[in-house]
């Protein structure tokens, strides 16, 4: 690989340049929504909706990206949200991304559906993993899951909870979308991978989820999870205030605000939009990570205004991924990072506590 092949101005260039480089299937799982694709969008033009009220003569000399969350000190902000099938994106898939996030500073939350076994990722790397989990019926399933992925010396779960069923991807349909093969998801329960395919109504992935996965998980079930577990839950999937009070009431010790990227629910709400009502129930008493549309370091700073915590990304890591392996994601999480540190610079803020909600106003919007 050589340097051009890493050559971006910015992270919106990265997808044209993965599309280059990957067969249309896997593309197309990895770029997609549901639907009309309404809320995939939305996601990072609520963005483009929020001015930043700058301030002036602050002394920006040095600036802290640092972060703690969970107890835990990130040098970023900025974490890697759980993605399915990282090796479709590149050979060495969620080893290369771990160690990426490692020698960036970020975090990582792998997927319940990684195609690496969660012990060799963890081996990887001895920066903070978090791991994503969906809720099997077989509860003694779950169990030694969660087990398995405490003992490997993960550090938190992140329980994901929008997904009922699987929202109707329709570039999936249309190019009957499989995993490769010699591609496998060695986390999940037997019979995963064969039944991965097709993401619509009636596909067998969709069959495989309504025979393994719980569909009617309700609340208490965080309870029954914080029962064989030690690690912090985080609920991944919430869009409302008051299911943000649920999570934390059964257990939960923060809530990630997400919509599946625009995979699931399509015309749900930007998730940025989501935040400050949510961050006004729960904030200070818990938690509040934000995923969905942040492609600048902008971006970072109106969601953190906003009260998050810190915030995931995804897209933008499988394109560096399929581009460059872990050179090519660490090149995207330096570059969000250093235009983190400029937008600080330029927004009067050293740190990031100095990020403050009076810094974002809608755009149009009296002061």
């Amino acid at each position: 690989m050589t340097g051009d092949e890493l050559s971006f101005a910015n992270l919106y260039e990265l997808e044209s340049l993965a599309r280059d480089r990957l067969p249309a299937g896997p593309f197309d799982y990895f770029a997609g929504g549901a639907n009309d694709e309404i809320t995939l969008r939305e996601n990072s033009r609520a963005y483009d909706l929020l001015e930043l009220h700058y301030r002036v003569m602050v002394d920006v000399t040095h600036r802290d990206t640092s972060r703690e969350i969970l107890g835990k000190r990130f040098k970023s902000p900025v974490l890697v949200a759980p993605m399915a099938f990282q090796r479709m994106a590149h050979a060495d898939g969620e080893l290369a991304t771990a160690r990426a996030a490692a020698a960036t500073g970020s975090g990582m939350v792998l997927s319940t559906f990684s195609t690496t076994p969660s012990a060799e990722v963890r081996a990887a790397t001895d920066s903070p993993l978090w791991f994503q989990l969906y809720l099997y019926k077989d509860r003694g399933a779950s169990r030694e899951l969660v087990e398995s992925v405490e003992a490997a010396g993960f550090e938190a779960l992140v329980l994901t909870v929008d997904g009922p069923v699987i929202g109707r991807r329709e570039r999936d349909v249309r190019n009957g979308f499989q995993l490769p093969d010699g591609i496998d998801v060695p986390n999940a329960l037997p019979g995963a991978r064969e039944n991965a395919v097709a993401l619509a109504g009636g596909s067998r992935l969709a069959a495989y989820i309504s025979s393994q996965i719980d569909l009617a998980m309700t609340w208490p079930d965080i309870e029954w999870l914080r029962s064989v577990t030690s690690l912090p839950i985080l609920v991944k999937g919430v869009a409302r205030a008051d299911d943000a009070e649920l999570a934390l009431g059964h257990g939960a010790a923060g809530v990630i605000v997400s919509n599946h990227g625009g995979r699931q629910l399509d015309t749900a709400p930007a998730t940025v939009t989501l935040l400050p009502a949510i961050v006004d129930a729960i904030g200070g008493s818990a938690e509040v990570l934000v995923d969905g549309g942040i492609r600048r370091g902008t971006d970072v700073v109106k969601a953190l205004a906003l009260g998050a915590r810190a915030v995931l990304v995804g897209r933008p890591v499988l394109w560096g991924l399929a581009i460059g392996g872990q050179e090519g994601v660490e090149a995207v999480l330096r570059m969000l990072g250093a235009e983190l540190s400029m937008a600080m610079a330029l927004c009067g803020c050293p740190t990031l506590d100095s990020i403050t909600p009076d810094l974002v106003r809608v755009r149009g919007c009296s002061p």
